[in-house]
């Protein structure tokens, strides 16, 4: 089995940023989504971007965000990558000269391998549990039975992932990636550093 990466998503301290680079994290996730309890705002992003060492990756997180507050959050926030976590279509995923990825949310009965295919130039496809009203960060856990065996694109999975249970899902999912938010924290938008750490080293002891 290759390599699995891990993001940590929701981080809003410092601390907790640097917390997740000591302990091996890929990425982390920083939120632009003002109904999000792990929102940050430009001034939070840019101290977080800054105090990250070098090789762990940036993600901004939407949420049916206009062209131009996306743009204006590149102009001031150095960010590798953007994650569309709403109704975003393929083309408003596009044309902001950063690689992208986006969520879907897993519910009963849908063509997932159809979902997957509309998003072609995707660098990704994250895969969350659907609750209704609620974009992401529910921490519950969706049936990965319904996950297809092989998808077209590079598979992140979410969505109610804990150190306990994550090499579970490695093991039956095998996915390119894992991302975890409120199962590594101590309230929202407050990481736990040991619950982060432990994550982390459950993902790489997988391999």
């Amino acid at each position: 089995m290759s390599v699995v990466r891990s993001k940590i998503c929701g981080i809003t301290r410092v601390d907790d940023a640097l917390t997740a680079a000591k302990a091996g994290a890929d990425a982390i996730g920083l939120v632009f989504y003002a109904k999000s309890p792990r929102a940050v705002d430009v001034r939070q992003a840019r101290e977080i971007v800054a105090a990250l060492p070098p090789f762990v990756t940036t993600v901004g997180l939407f949420v049916n965000a206009s062209r131009c507050e996306i743009n204006e959050i590149l102009d001031a926030v150095p960010l590798d990558m953007l994650q569309f976590h709403g109704d975003e279509t393929p083309a408003q995923c596009e044309g902001f000269h950063r690689p992208w990825f986006k969520a879907l949310r897993v519910g009963n009965g849908e063509d997932i391998e159809a979902q997957v295919a509309r998003y072609a130039n995707a660098s990704g496809i994250l895969l969350d549990t659907f609750v209704a009203g609620v974009p992401g960060g529910t921490g519950e856990r969706f049936d990965w039975s319904l996950i297809p065996a092989a998808l077209a694109k590079p598979l992140i999975l979410a969505g109610g992932l804990t150190a306990e249970n994550v090499q579970q899902a490695i093991a039956q999912v095998r996915p390119y990636a894992v991302d975890v938010s409120g199962g590594v924290e101590a309230s929202k938008g407050v990481k736990d550093a040991s619950k982060v750490m432990a994550f982390v080293g459950q993902v790489r002891s997988a391999m």
